[in-house]
């Protein structure tokens, strides 16, 4: 089992493979597997919970040896349904949208400003700090 995941590319190490199986993050048939050695044929479906997904997988090759993607690509048919699509994920929504005028004013705005008053803010702090910048 482990080796063939490892084949297959569904992990990128064979520890990994062994701790996904021997975990139980894996089904072969609908059967929960305990083991990493457990033995498996072509035509099995295997049931696999990742990170963030559930992968379904029909064995139609056992394979020799971790090939190149194309090649482990050969080795299962990908029974994965799509996930389901909600009304809220359709349409992409601008994350760091405010309203003109409101909140803190960008760097655009703020040159904006010192034009228009003709005296950058420099020296603001000029004298607000006494003792720090004095001369000796």
């Amino acid at each position: 089992m482990d080796k063939w995941l490892w084949f297959a590319r569904v992990t990128k190490s064979r520890t990994l493979a062994q701790k996904l199986a021997s975990g139980g993050h894996v089904r072969v048939n609908r059967d929960k597997i305990d083991s990493a050695s457990k033995a498996i044929r072509l035509g099995d479906v295997l049931t696999i919970t990742l990170e963030r997904r559930v992968v379904v997988l029909e064995v139609l090759g056992l394979g020799t040896r971790r090939g190149p993607a194309p090649e482990a690509a050969l080795l299962y048919k990908d029974l994965t349904p799509p996930p389901p699509v909600e009304a809220d994920h359709q349409r992409p929504q601008r994350v760091a949208a405010r309203d003109p005028g409101s909140g803190r004013p960008t760097k655009r705005d703020r040159r904006r400003m010192d034009a228009f008053t003709e005296e950058p803010l420099d020296g603001f702090l000029d004298g607000l700090r006494p003792g720090r910048d004095d001369p000796e």
